[in-house]
Formats: structure tokens, C-alpha cells, sequence
């Protein structure tokens, strides 16, 4: 309890899944968290649950492949909190199936714009807030689909791929100004974005890609991301930490 007490740290696409676990997690360890997603609901809930546990969290919509709604997601931050100590760019969508050759030009821009246009724009505001708050923890969402490939999916392994690089860049840049960038690839896990699009056998499939023969859970994905935010993680940045059940290791 209490690994980063009064840090304020912003969620996206934290209406559910792995970005609700991040920040269920990271106020039970004493954070100020502003919940982002584009559902205003369900990301009004999440705030309901934390705060009604005792939590300090607000709400703030905002669409990550948006440049300006990155930049009034980070003021309203600083404007509630005071600081911005932690970042989580979680937002992110599967995008369409189809091989390369075949792949929709709209898909392809879409899964781009949100999965890593977003997580540029996040580091962009976020970074010059950390700096004023002498330093922070900057952990974007990639996947095990950010080292490996995975056929049908072009647009969404291009991005995530992406995602790890830019991650080590920022790292580089600023490793002398206290602030650290980190990426974290998932394998399959059991969220929306996953039960609610693939059918039982596919999933089936899925749980045996991975060598602990299941799908992780949000909250297993959480742990890694709240030791990469506290200062447990330290000595760590431009790193790419997997959390895939063995996926990667086969």
C-alpha cells in the first residue's frame, strides 16, 4: 500500500480492461488518478469505484488520436492536481483482419492514429508537465504484437512495433531529466477488446499460443505497470518488458 502515494498519474483508455485495472491499482496504492477513455460512462463509473472506495480520481474524455484533446487532457491534470507524475498511454483498438495486400486504407489510418499517433501526443504534453514536476514515469501500452508478427494484423503489429521504438527513444532523450519511458507488451488478455471480438474457438486457440496454456488477466498486467510507476523501477528506462505467459519465449 502506498508505493506511489500523492503521485498523480493519468490512464487512458481507462473506461475498462487493463487501462480500469492501472487505475484501480494505482489508487489502492495511493494516487491521484484521472480515468481517460472516450466512453464518458463507463469512464464515470471507474471513477465512481475508485472515489467511493476512498480514492481520489476524476474523469477527463478525451480521444487519444486527438493532438488537442492530449494537451487539454494533460492541463486538466495539472489544473485539478497540480502535477503529472505518472502517464499510462493505454488507449488502443484492434483495427481490422485482412493481410497486407488486402488491409483497408481507413483501417490502417484509424489503428495508427490511435494505437501510435496517441501515444506520441501523450508523451508530447506529458513530458513538459513531468519536467515542471521534476520527473516521472512514462509506461505505454505495446504488446507481445510489438516484437513479434501476427498474420491479418498489419496495421495494429506496425504501430506497436512503434510503440516499443518511440518508447526507447523519449528514454534516451530524457533518462538526465528524471524521467523514465517504458514499454509493456501484453499477450492476449481477457478484456472487451478481446472476448467480445474473437468467438470461443479462436480464443481456445489463443490460450495455446501461450505457454502457460490461458489468456492473463488486467490485474497481472497492472502489477508490472505500477513497479515500472513507482520508484521500485528506478533504474529502469527504454526497456520493453513483456507479460505474456510465455508467448514471446516459443
Amino acid at each position: 500500500m502506498g508505493t506511489i502515494k500523492d503521485k498523480v498519474a493519468i490512464i487512458t483508455g481507462a473506461s475498462s480492461g487493463i487501462g480500469k485495472a492501472i487505475a484501480v491499482l494505482f489508487s489502492k496504492e495511493g494516487a491521484k488518478v484521472v480515468v481517460s477513455d472516450i466512453d464518458e460512462k463507463k469512464g464515470k463509473e471507474v471513477v465512481k469505484e475508485i472515489n467511493d472506495k476512498g480514492g481520489d480520481s476524476i474523469f477527463v474524455k478525451a480521444d487519444s488520436s486527438s493532438s488537442e484533446d492530449n494537451k487539454r487532457l494533460v492541463e486538466k491534470t495539472v489544473e485539478k492536481f497540480g502535477a503529472l507524475h505518472i502517464a499510462v498511454n493505454n488507449a488502443g483498438i484492434g483495427g481490422p483482419q485482412a493481410n497486407v495486400g488486402d488491409y483497408p486504407i481507413d483501417g490502417w489510418e484509424k489503428v495508427i492514429a490511435i494505437n501510435l499517433n496517441g501515444v506520441f501526443y501523450g508523451m508530447r504534453y506529458q513530458i513538459p508537465a513531468m519536467e515542471k514536476s521534476n520527473g516521472g514515469s512514462i509506461i505505454n501500452m505495446a504488446s507481445i504484437l510489438g516484437s513479434v508478427g501476427f498474420p491479418t494484423s498489419a496495421a495494429y503489429v506496425a504501430a506497436k512495433h512503434g510503440v516499443v521504438g518511440l518508447s526507447k527513444n523519449a528514454a534516451l532523450e530524457y533518462a538526465t531529466k528524471n524521467i523514465r519511458v517504458n514499454s509493456v507488451g501484453p499477450g492476449f488478455i481477457k478484456t472487451p477488446l478481446v472476448e467480445e471480438n474473437l468467438d470461443a474457438d479462436t480464443l481456445k486457440f489463443l490460450e495455446t499460443k501461450h505457454a502457460m496454456n490461458r489468456l492473463g488477466e488486467p490485474n497481472e498486467v497492472a502489477e508490472l505497470c505500477l513497479w515500472l510507476a513507482s520508484d521500485k523501477s528506478s533504474f529502469v528506462t527504454g526497456s520493453y518488458y513483456t507479460v505474456d505467459g510465455g508467448y514471446t519465449a516459443q
